[in-house]
């Protein structure tokens, strides 16, 4: 009988903070910008040069750590890292070992599947990113852009407690709105303001002892992810069938190949020399109860919220729920048309389908949600069908259109001109004297085909109730 193997998994989730400043300076930690132009002495790393700490950074790590449940460590400190970055600029990271800001938390999750669990949070950290390497494969050489050098970062570390795939993305998910709804992050893993270290290792099922865990580094997909912990488990469990070894090192995923190449030796934190670094950080109660008063709905109360005040099902509050820009849109559509379930179709069926069609991620949908609550009230006012509203949708999802201004522009609202409707009807009948008689014949289907019709000769712009009114009393005659 083979043995049966479950996998342990505990993740570093390294996060950049939403400062418009870096961790110990002023220069700005914008996304891109020419190589080496956000920089200054202290982030460069020269001689002589004072960090300041950023207190924003602190606030962050605060809220995200009250968010995930954690204790807040009122007395913490900063440590030295020293270890050989090539991209960092002094030879060393300022982070925190000892006494971490945030420390004891969990957050529950639930997987696609079903399973409901509580995943551990170890400890939050703050600090310093560093550069970046770009590679000159023309050249064969590397060169330095120190512009991402001093971002703040807070690590998130959890406990060993997933066991599979399914529920690191269900963690990273949850980890990921939680901070969005705090507007502590962006968390965009392909611009790497989230990236998740992944620790995995196999044991027979039963076992009490963790196995030999090795670490995946810098993972920006979340399918990545789910590759990597696949192809390192089958890898772990062949080793140990084969009566080898699991080594402890560090392990670099390549998803085109679906597998892992050793990097280094895993490091344990004996081989950083930590030390002391900066003065330490005192948090007084005062300041955890202002950022506590302070913390925004997150997903879980809103959903709820949705469900109870606006009456919606709780997939529509799902949907919603699941981008923090999109649930604004829906909350300020709703306050200014008085529709919740019109603005909740809108946005789950159209909005989602342009993002798809467009590869949008939720966050950049540019529209003013002024102009979807004036087109609910267009189609509620019967001014336009809901034909040409998806039209107008379109140009208000690419161009954030006056729906209003659009639609006189087009020329496309509904003809109520019951005579001018009258004499289009009287036309299409004559043309289809065979559907006319297949319906007088008992034939439903035949009405689609003239109301089709119809709506066709007017351009979409007729008033479906009134193309059926007066189909049925022409036919009558």
């Amino acid at each position: 009988m083979s043995k049966q193997y479950e996998t342990v998994i505990g993740l570093e989730v390294h996060v950049e903070l939403a400062t418009k400043t870096k961790i110990f300076c002023g220069c700005s930690t914008a996304f891109g910008g020419a190589p080496n132009t956000h920089t200054c002495p202290v982030c460069t790393g020269m001689p002589g040069s004072l960090p300041v700490l950023n207190k924003q950074v602190v606030e962050y790590a605060m809220a995200v750590g009250l968010a995930a449940n954690c204790q807040i460590n009122q007395y913490c400190k900063f440590d030295r890292k020293n270890y050989f970055y090539p991209d960092n600029p002094q030879n060393y990271q300022i982070s925190q070992l000892y006494l971490p800001i945030c420390h004891d938390g969990w957050v529950e999750i639930e997987t696609e599947s079903g399973i409901k669990k509580k995943v551990g949070i170890h400890e939050i950290h703050m600090e310093e990113d560093a550069g970046k390497l770009v590679h000159d494969e023309w050249e064969d050489c590397s060169l330095v852009d120190y512009n991402r050098s001093g971002v703040p970062l807070i690590e998130i570390v959890s406990e060993p407690d997933m066991r599979s795939a399914e529920e690191v993305i269900a963690y990273l998910e949850k980890l990921r709105l939680i901070i969005q709804y705090l507007g502590a992050s962006d968390c965009k893993l392909q611009e790497g303001s989230m990236r998740a270290d992944v620790n995995i290792s196999v044991r027979e099922v039963g076992a009490s002892e963790f196995g030999t865990r090795t670490e995946m580094k810098n993972i920006n997909s979340f399918k990545a992810i789910a590759h990597a912990i696949e192809g390192e488990t089958r890898r772990q469990i062949e080793l140990i069938e084969d009566g080898r070894k699991v080594i402890q090192e560090t392990r670099r995923w390549d998803d085109n190949k679906e597998s892992s190449k050793a990097m280094r030796s895993k490091e344990d934190a004996q081989d950083y020399r930590y030390f002391p670094d900066l003065t330490p950080v005192v948090i007084s109660d005062e300041w955890i109860a202002r950022i506590r008063a302070a913390q925004p709905e997150l997903r879980t109360e809103k959903m709820v919220r949705y469900i109870s005040e606006f009456d919606l099902p709780q997939y529509d509050a799902q949907i919603l729920t699941n981008s923090k820009h999109v649930a604004d849109v829906f909350e300020e559509t709703v306050k200014l048309c008085g529709k919740p379930k019109e603005a909740s179709n809108w946005l789950m069926v159209e909005a989602m389908r342009l993002l798809k069609e467009h590869e949008m991620d939720p966050d950049d949908m540019g529209f003013s949600p002024a102009n979807l609550a004036k087109l609910i009230q267009m189609v509620a006012a019967g001014e336009i069908n809901r034909t040409v509203a998806k039209t107008v949708f379109e140009e208000i999802f690419e161009h954030n259109v006056d729906p209003a201004v659009y639609v006189e522009e087009k020329g496309l609202k509904v003809v109520n001109d019951e005579g001018a409707l009258k004499a289009t009807i009287e036309g299409i009948l004559a043309a289809n004297p065979q559907s006319v008689a297949d319906y007088k014949g008992g034939k439903e289907k035949a009405m689609g085909f003239l109301v089709g019709q119809t709506m066709k000769a007017m351009k979409g712009k007729a008033d479906p109730g009134m193309v059926n009114k007066l189909l049925k009393e022409l036919l009558a005659q």
